[in-house]
């Protein structure tokens, strides 16, 4: 099992099976992520901060490198639906991809 703590979600926990993109987990857990392209990788908007455990997370997909050499995604950043969880990691929902009826903390 592997947990993530969305930091600015009242610090909620999700877990789920080690190797399932971060989405998934979110999803799984009735977590609700922006996710615009329906988790295919073709947008950014299910992006996350990892605040921290990068080392959590699986290499960057192809995907996020086309975004990364764009200037499209950031160093602390990574997509939710590329993203593979094989450890614990701890999360942030970007303020431009925040939902408006839910309630984010600082």
């Amino acid at each position: 099992m592997v947990k993530i703590v969305i930091e600015n979600m009242a610090r909620k926990e999700v877990t789920g099976k080690a190797g399932s993109s971060a989405l998934r987990l979110l999803h799984e857990n009735l977590v609700d992520w922006m996710h615009a392209c329906g988790g295919k990788g073709r947008c950014t908007t299910c992006k996350m901060i990892v605040v921290a455990g990068a080392e959590a997370l699986g290499p960057l997909t192809d995907t996020e490198q086309r975004y990364r050499a764009n200037s499209e995604l950031g160093v602390k950043e990574r997509l939710a639906c590329q993203a593979k969880v094989t450890g614990n990691c701890h999360v942030r929902v970007p303020e431009e991809y925040k939902l408006p009826h839910l309630n984010y903390t600082e």
